[in-house]
């Protein structure tokens, strides 16, 4: 039973986001005409609520757990002086070291093959906006807030003062995905924008823009780019959209041709049920079927 209290943070953190970002994309769009309920739109809710409900509870439970397990190889005397430093200092640390360690893991992400396995599945979104954000395979989650909050955790940052920094990181991360446009001027030198995310998810798997937060580290190592422009499409390379129910969801590459042969073949649409004859037998069974839908191979 998932208590009470999470599901009402959740419904309020929805809410938080539809009500910021919802206006933001509508009075500056970067592409404009995008439809507010666009192709795929629930797939991405589901995304969002898997995250909230299950994955999240899971990545904190693991930090929690190797913070533990590591501490014996941390000094107590050095993760003390780290607490005792003025909290912008801190603040300044932990921003720097997350963004060097994340942008490094997130260049194997897009080199690493096993890595991208899991990855692409955040790739594979056609249209980009607040709620095509929460698109991750849950170990690709795992692996990213690992990266981002493990070492802080180590080597001795308060709890209490990180806590703020994922949160406003978290909300950036949403930000940097949305369908918006805005000229941040001098501020852009020091935080992400979506113009140069956006072209992050061009078709080219190795597009650039790896960096976080802050475009210091795409600049340092040379693989920031921004055209000024938005790109033509995003990734997506191999998916094709059917419907379940009426419900857009992701069909593995390798059954393209019989998805398309057998809803070509029907005249009621209203109601697509992928696991018929036509479909491989692999899908026949609901949890492979549920699983390649939302982890879905390119």
């Amino acid at each position: 039973m998932i208590p009470f209290d999470q599901l009402t943070a959740i419904a309020l953190s929805l809410l938080f986001l539809v009500v910021t970002f919802v206006p933001m994309e509508k009075m500056f769009p970067a592409k404009k005409g995008q439809p507010v309920f666009r192709p795929q739109w629930r797939l991405d809710l589901i995304y969002f609520l898997g995250q909230n409900l299950l994955w999240l509870g899971l990545v904190f439970w693991t930090l929690d757990h190797f913070e533990h397990w590591l501490d014996p190889f941390i000094a107590p005397g050095f993760r003390a002086a780290v607490a005792q430093q003025p909290w912008w200092l801190q603040a300044i640390e932990v921003v720097l070291l997350s963004d060097f360690l994340v942008y490094w893991a997130h260049r194997l992400q897009h080199r690493v093959e096993f890595l991208w396995q899991f990855h692409k599945v955040h790739h594979s979104a056609e249209h980009l906006d607040w709620l095509a954000a929460h698109r991750e395979h849950p170990l690709d989650t795992l692996y990213t807030i690992g990266i981002i909050n493990l070492p802080a955790f180590i080597l001795g940052f308060p709890l209490e003062m990180l806590t703020g920094l994922i949160a406003f990181r978290s909300v950036w991360a949403i930000y940097i995905h949305s369908n918006v446009r805005l000229n941040l001027g001098y501020l852009g030198l020091l935080l992400g924008s979506p113009e140069p995310h956006h072209w992050h998810h061009d078709k080219d798997r190795d597009a650039g823009n790896y960096a976080n937060i802050c475009p210091l580290m795409d600049v340092l190592f040379g693989t920031h780019t921004n055209p000024g422009h938005e790109p033509a499409s995003f990734w997506n390379k191999g998916g094709l959209v059917a419907k379940l129910f009426g419900t857009d969801v992701l069909v593995q590459t390798e059954q393209k041709g019989a998805v398309n042969k057998w809803l070509n073949e029907k005249t009621d649409r209203k109601r697509y049920h992928i696991f018929l004859s036509s479909v491989p037998s692999q899908t026949k069974y609901p949890c492979k079927w549920w699983t390649k839908t939302l982890f879905p191979k390119r």
